[in-house]
């Protein structure tokens, strides 16, 4: 379903599909503290695994790994992955490469476009999400873009001796072609 690897073009961002040459930045993005804590990523990358990672995304046909670029530099990464082909389903990861790209609206447009290319050029039905309770931020950009709550993942994350839940979101195709004027 995702064997196409295509470029999509915002007004803020261009999503490019991520290859060797996004792994400065996949590092920097990875190594950011505040980033791993909203994210919830536990553990380390050397820079060898991150550059034989994105050698091989052009070859996945059940996922899609675009690059978010701004101004020609990479700025995050946005990803649908745990694609369920036979429910017409996948997941949706974002992550922003850290306060330099925060607040500028690069993750509503990246998200906007990847369901727009979702939606509008493969025949799935679902997208879902998962966002830890202390990220409000990243909450309000999902809701904006029509994600809706659908649950509760309790005590889902330790972090620093704290447990945090996940909450569950999913925006449907309908709910996209209502907010986008898209006929059925």
């Amino acid at each position: 379903m995702f064997a196409a690897k295509p470029t999509l073009t915002g007004e803020r961002v261009t999503l490019v599909p991520a290859g060797p040459e996004h792994v400065d930045g996949l590092i920097e993005l990875i190594s950011d503290p505040e980033v791993t804590r909203l994210t919830g990523s536990h553990g380390e990358i050397s820079h060898e695994a991150a550059r034989q990672w994105y050698a091989t995304r052009a070859d996945q046909r059940d996922r899609l790994d675009l690059a978010i670029m701004a101004g020609g530099e990479y700025v995050g990464e946005v990803v649908l992955n745990e694609l369920d082909a036979a429910n017409l389903s996948c997941n949706l990861r974002i992550a922003l490469i850290g306060p330099r790209a925060f607040g500028k609206g690069y993750g509503s447009e990246a998200i906007s476009l990847v369901l727009d290319h979702a939606f509008g050029t493969t025949p799935l039905h679902r997208i879902r999400l998962d966002v830890f309770d202390f990220n409000d931020r990243a909450r309000h950009v999902y809701e904006k873009a029509g994600f809706v709550v659908e649950g509760v993942e309790r005590d889902s994350l330790l972090w620093d001796g704290a447990w945090h839940d996940s909450v569950l979101m999913a925006i449907l195709r309908p709910e996209w072609q209502a907010r986008s004027g898209v006929l059925a």
